[in-house]
């Protein structure tokens, strides 16, 4: 059950604005038609006309359907309905941005720079224009958008005139409730009279949706509601998302990016089945368009909000790590017991316990248990490795920092001029406050240290006032990509490279990498939910990818974390960490054996994963990619959630069972086992064995 579930108030509770479209006091305002649009300007208004709910009994079914309403505003100076600027602009040659302005009938003017974007915005605006008397359509080199008056509709179209998205007109409807899909439009609310946007689009019979940020439900989103609002799921089997990207593609053709951070419910055909409907709560949509293939329009979105760099080469190998190695000793012993296993590994993790209490965050290594920090640091590259650290943005009343950012206004503030919260929690949007924090990472990274783990990040006060001028309503999702940026900068400032460890994001996070998929539960539903969240992040943008390997809440089962280890082996980076012990010695002779082999492997391909990695960065592509990024073409390629390709040639298919086997689908193509070197003809299901690892690998031949 979710948190907004339950029938009470919690503290960071995700939002749903969907529910505003569903209350008897709001006033609704539907578009309905175009009034002095100028094709060449490209701009115009949509004329909404006014609705309400209004009660209706039919055959013992109490119901709320929509029904005309008039002003009954006091004093009588507010306008019946509502007419919307509209705006409409060729980005390139394969993407469109609409922009629809519902807070006042004032021309369209600028939002500030959105630090979701890598650059502001520059109309190309070389399409072909054809205005007709009910239309006007755009021609450009991906397709056609057109903007019908009466009825007011969006059409985006193939170059073959194929609908590829047309929104909903209350006209369109079938259903015997008017209501039934919401149509495009907007509610006012009674409470505080925000506006916020309907963007109601066709769903057609065999589309399927993809994307939306790291989400751990069924890869496929067709059918499904989400939350787009980040949140600690505890774990990774829920609707919530500590990534959540306001971005999904379809397997029509088209992809979506929705230029916000307010939260936004996503309906994508949960409610009614031919309907996506997406709830933003911004005043203003602006939406980008993105017409091509998967692999096309990932290219495009991540022109708009940015791409990966590439990380340093060490960070490719393993990370050994646990939650959480207190002392210097357990350090140097981890280290040394690495190089005598003959175990190839590249950093050392130092999760919440290096300073003097446990958790407590003030970037200070413990005086007691850490008795030596520069001699630590010189053994640890002596060994040609490297020490990641822990640490968060959130200060407790009892951490000594606490008092000087709330003294200093470093932390976000509360409506009623103290805390939203217990914690001082960081305000990344207040300059002053990020070179405070900056500063106090800088001191760690001069000592030695090469990776800084930025958790948490997706409990930012909603109710919260920020440096930036805006309340936490879009400020809260925001909060990780400051975050992640804050963190990358300084390190890429002191160290000449760029990589962080962070859980949380938002779009343009990617940017910023390396994420990795939070708390997830020690068994193989847990690894394979990751996977699935693995392939949606991918699918906004995100090249690199990682995750607790063997779940992160309790000691794995030595079965479960043979399996989990094949399954990192094969993703960007690789990282074994949760509850003690993580360790391979601390389960066996076998198991050590089996340790060392596997980590073999992943040197063995270490040269392909470099290469791959080089490739998705310049490309703005998942290393981790769903097998309908690479065979688009293929049919059945679009239903596998379990099955992976690594880079653009190996195909993974991990063991999510007690079976030594598994069904696996191969898309198009001649394929070949990794360790067998058994051949395969793509386009059908095979079952196959494991071999040396419990996981099956096929690379194209």
């Amino acid at each position: 059950m979710l948190d907004q579930d339950y029938n009470v108030k919690l503290l960071n509770q995700p939002m749903d604005v969907q529910k505003e479209f569903a209350k008897y006091e709001n006033t609704y305002y539907l578009a309905d038609s175009i009034a002095d649009f100028s094709g060449k300007e490209q701009n115009g208004h949509v004329c909404c006309k006014r609705y309400i709910r209004k009660s209706r009994l039919s055959f013992n079914d109490g119901r709320l359907p929509f029904e005309e309403g008039s002003s009954w505003e006091f004093p009588p100076h507010y306008d019946e309905n509502k007419k919307v600027y509209i705006q409409v602009d060729q980005v390139s040659d394969a993407v469109v941005r609409l922009r629809l302005k519902g807070n006042d009938n004032k021309d369209f003017t600028e939002k500030d720079h959105s630090i979701m974007l890598t650059d502001e915005i520059v109309a190309k605006n070389t399409w072909e224009i054809k205005e007709e008397k009910e239309r006007v359509m755009y021609r450009f080199e991906k397709g056609t958008l057109e903007i019908v008056y009466h009825p007011f509709h969006i059409v985006l179209k193939d170059t073959e005139g194929k609908i590829l998205l047309e929104s909903y007109h209350m006209s369109d409807s079938f259903s015997l409730l008017n209501c039934d899909p919401i149509p495009f439009g907007m509610v006012e609310t009674l409470q505080n009279m925000k506006i916020h946007w309907a963007a109601s689009f066709h769903l057609f019979p065999d589309e399927k949706i993809f994307g939306t940020g790291e989400s751990f439900t069924a890869l496929n989103k067709r059918g499904q509601k989400l939350l787009l609002y980040t949140k600690d799921p505890h774990g990774v089997q829920t609707p919530n998302m500590y990534k959540p990207i306001p971005f999904y593609l379809s397997s029509r053709g088209y992809g979506i990016f929705f230029h916000t951070s307010t939260p936004i419910s996503l309906d994508l055909g949960r409610t009614y089945d031919s309907a996506q409907v997406s709830y933003i709560g911004d005043d203003m949509l602006e939406l980008f368009f993105i017409v091509g293939s998967p692999k096309e329009i990932l290219k495009e979105y991540t022109k708009l909000t940015g791409r990966a760099s590439m990380v340093p080469e060490w960070s490719f190998g393993l990370w050994m790590s646990r939650i959480s190695y207190h002392s210097q000793q357990q350090v140097e012993d981890v280290v040394n017991k690495m190089k005598e296993e003959r175990i190839p590994c590249n950093v050392v993790h130092l999760d919440t316990g290096w300073f003097e209490d446990d958790w407590k965050c003030d970037f200070e290594f413990s005086k007691t248990r850490f008795p030596n920090v520069d001699a630590m640091f010189h053994m640890v590259e002596k060994n040609n490795m490297h020490i990641s650290l822990w640490q968060y943005p959130y200060f407790t009343p009892l951490n000594p920092l606490f008092q000087e950012i709330v003294k200093k206004g470093y932390c976000v503030q509360g409506l009623d001029g103290g805390l939203p919260t217990k914690d001082a929690v960081l305000d990344f949007s207040n300059p002053e406050g990020v070179a405070w924090y900056q500063n106090k990472l800088k001191n760690l990274l001069e000592l030695g240290t090469d990776c800084i783990k930025a958790d948490f990040g997706e409990a930012a006060p909603i109710d919260g006032i920020y440096q930036s001028g805006k309340s936490g309503f879009y400020e809260h999702n925001l909060y990780p990509l400051r975050y992640n940026q804050a963190v990358s900068e300084i390190m890429k400032k002191v160290k000449g490279h760029s990589i962080i460890w962070a859980r949380s994001a938002w779009a343009g996070s990617q940017r910023f990498p390396v994420h990795w998929g939070g708390d997830s539960e020690n068994t193989l539903s847990g690894m394979k939910s990751t996977l699935r969240g693995a392939l949606s992040l991918g699918l906004c943008g995100f090249t690199f990818y990682s995750h607790d390997i063997g779940g992160f809440v309790k000691r794995p089962s030595e079965f479960l974390y043979r399996r989990w280890l094949a399954f990192g082996v094969f993703t960007s980076h690789m990282r074994c960490h949760g509850a003690p012990p993580r360790e391979p010695w601390e389960y066996g002779d076998d198991f050590l054996k089996y340790f060392r082999e596997i980590m073999e492997l992943r040197e063995e391909l270490m040269p392909y994963i470099l290469e791959q990695a080089e490739i998705s960065c310049e490309n703005g592509f998942p290393m981790m990619r769903t097998l309908f990024f690479e065979e688009p073409e293929d049919p059945g390629a679009w239903l596998i959630d379990d099955e992976y390709f690594f880079g653009n040639q190996l195909l993974v298919a991990p063991l999510f069972d007690e079976k030594e086997g598994r069904d696996v689908y191969l898309p198009n193509g001649l394929f070949q086992n990794y360790f067998t070197q058994e051949q395969y003809q793509g386009g059908k299901w095979y079952y196959m064995e494991s071999d040396k690892f419990p996981i099956i690998v096929l690379k194209r031949i």
